[in-house]
């Protein structure tokens, strides 16, 4: 492989489990939040670096669309990656400082029960 090669393989991967575990842990039909959080803070997004990563993250959503596991459209957009503001350090990390609440937030929400319906036991 001509140099370089295998780093650019490597990422391209990463990228797509990326894609893969995000599919897996949000509501895709959802235009405005994930479960109990709504505004618009809270809708979902891909968001790409070039070109290769928007096709991929475009393939992705369009095989997500096709696996017949949504009943409505997916409505999570891809977008150019731009100027990214952290969380305040108190949502860093929330689901391990705070592990019960975080349960108790991912089982009154809603969350828990519509990942197990729409996924079962495949844990990404």
């Amino acid at each position: 492989m001509p140099a370089g090669v295998s780093g650019v393989c490597s990422r391209l991967t990463f990228y797509r489990d990326l894609l893969d575990v995000f599919w897996h842990n949000i509501d895709p039909t959802n235009p405005f939040g994930q479960f109990a959080d709504r505004g618009s803070q809270y809708r979902t997004a891909i968001f790409y670096f070039n070109e290769k990563q928007k096709e991929l993250a475009e393939q992705s959503k369009k095989a997500l669309a096709e696996s017949g596991k949504f009943d409505q459209p997916i409505v999570t957009k891809i977008v150019p990656a731009s100027a990214f503001y952290p969380a305040e350090n108190y949502h860093q990390e929330f689901y391990k400082k705070n592990p019960l609440r975080y349960e108790g937030y991912k089982v009154g929400s809603g969350r828990a029960g519509y990942l197990k319906e729409k996924w079962g036991d495949q844990k990404k």
